[in-house]
């Protein structure tokens, strides 16, 4: 998300809908406002005070600058959430230092009813915002940032040896955030599409922590999929903590995914709910790998990606029952070397925004991937020693990959390293390396295979 340079911490005037967040803009970052009382905070009236009763309940005593940090609330709101406790008896003020800096205990009142909250959700952590505030602020971030432009894409992508062609098509699924299929033989170079067409989504976004739905807590920050970026020229109590800015997401699976883990995933011990995969995308990349491959068939996973792809939005359930709708703005990207005929259908194929098919590179691609890896690692390439590496794969009739000049380099690599010298790249090296990563040729032995499994 970005804007214009501005004064620090103007506030954004818009005509917005309703649950968007207040927004300020601190330098050339528009940031949500810290809340500093309950009605600005767009939650139900119990949340708040029900989640602080619940920390109050772990601990002997507190003070109101603690409950702040914890809940990552203003401390002007902490401090009323504090005061309705305590007009309800189920805290009680046993020091007052300053105006916000109130100590307290909670009461025996408190503790039964802290129990009670407890059994309907034990989470506890950074306060929530609303659903509707959520999807508001995620409309509102794709609607104020600019699409990819064309040479984003080409530096995102600057690693990859692509077609013209593909480069195109990877940057239209980037710049207009429709799905992308890329399909072809293994080792090609639709893993890596995948994984580097989210350096060219251009901005940041921010996400809560966790999300509010009834008594229902969805906690969708995660470390293992968001990084986390600064906020410069930050002042203490003007961003509301409850939202984390992080990098476009890339969230990837593979073969381990089953039809489970595509649902809200609730935590029996924690009587809370974990975001699924595809939902921690949400303003990034989401890459299915290996399609075809999963532990659930092909045709369910399609079934399952159908309603999302077709209306940006997805349904999950509560083990309560109750049924919510979640906005999904992510690129989906889908990668297999299985041919498409095999592992797709044509209502699904209606809806993929874009296909990309990754071949065998020619000899001349083959060629610069091998001069564009060795450059990485600050290595010389003699002079014909390609061309004599060309001319093996001619001689074994074997198809070229995209991804073996890099192994292939790798484990000269490792030649070098267990010979104690520096990488270098010559016949002798290359010999061995092939020898390792392709195998030896062994006839005898092959026969003697092949007549034992006659036999």
């Amino acid at each position: 998300m970005s804007s214009p340079v501005a004064t620090s911490d103007a506030p954004v005037k818009e005509a917005k809908e309703p649950h968007l967040p207040s927004l300020h803009r601190i330098g050339d970052i528009i940031a949500p406002t810290a809340p500093q009382d309950l009605p600005s905070t767009g939650l139900g009236e119990r949340v708040l005070t029900d989640l602080a009763l619940k920390l109050a309940y772990t601990v002997a005593r507190f003070n109101t600058e603690w409950v702040a940090k914890q809940l990552h609330l203003s401390l002007p709101l902490a401090d009323e959430v504090l005061y309705h406790l305590g007009a309800e008896g189920l805290i009680q003020e046993t020091l007052r230092s300053g105006p916000g800096k109130s100590h307290y205990t909670i009461t025996p009142q408190g503790r039964e009813t802290a129990e009670r909250l407890m059994d309907v959700c034990r989470y506890i952590g950074p306060a929530p915002v609303s659903l509707a505030a959520y999807a508001a602020m995620l409309r509102w971030q794709f609607a104020n940032t600019p699409p990819a432009r064309p040479e984003q894409v080409a530096a995102a992508l600057s690693r990859l040896v692509l077609s013209p062609q593909a480069m195109q098509l990877a940057g239209l699924a980037v710049s207009s955030g429709r799905s992308l299929f890329v399909f072809g033989p293994p080792g090609n170079g639709k893993s890596s599409l995948g994984r580097q067409i989210r350096a060219a989504l251009p901005g940041d976004v921010w996400i809560p922590y966790c999300i509010s739905v009834g008594d229902s807590v969805i906690r969708l920050y995660d470390d293992q999929s968001h990084q986390r970026v600064d906020v410069p020229g930050e002042q203490a109590g003007t961003i509301d903590q409850r939202w984390v800015r992080i990098r476009r997401p890339l969230v990837i699976v593979g073969g381990e995914l089953t039809l489970e883990q595509l649902d809200l995933i609730y935590l029996p011990t924690l009587r809370s709910y974990e975001a699924p995969p595809h939902l921690k995308a949400n303003g990034g990349v989401f890459l299915v790998d290996d399609f075809g491959r999963e532990r659930i068939s092909p045709d369910q996973l399609l079934n399952r990606f159908i309603t999302p792809m077709e209306y940006q939005v997805d349904y999950f359930t509560l083990v309560t029952g109750q049924k919510i709708q979640v906005p999904l703005r992510h690129i989906l990207v889908i990668a297999t070397n299985l041919s498409p005929e095999v592992v797709t259908d044509p209502a699904f194929l209606r809806r993929i925004g874009y296909r990309i098919y990754l071949g065998a590179p020619s000899p001349t691609e083959y060629a610069r991937i091998f001069q564009l890896y060795a450059q990485r690692c600050k290595v010389a390439v003699p002079e014909g020693l390609i061309e004599w590496l060309l001319e093996r794969y001619r001689a074994q009739n074997r198809e070229l990959r995209a991804c073996e000049p890099r192994d292939l380099i790798e484990r000269a690599r490792d030649i070098c390293r267990f010979q104690g010298r520096p990488l270098e790249l010559n016949k002798e090296i290359l010999d061995l390396a092939w020898v390792g990563y392709f195998g030896g040729e062994f006839p005898e032995y092959g026969k003697k295979e092949k007549v034992l499994v006659k036999g």
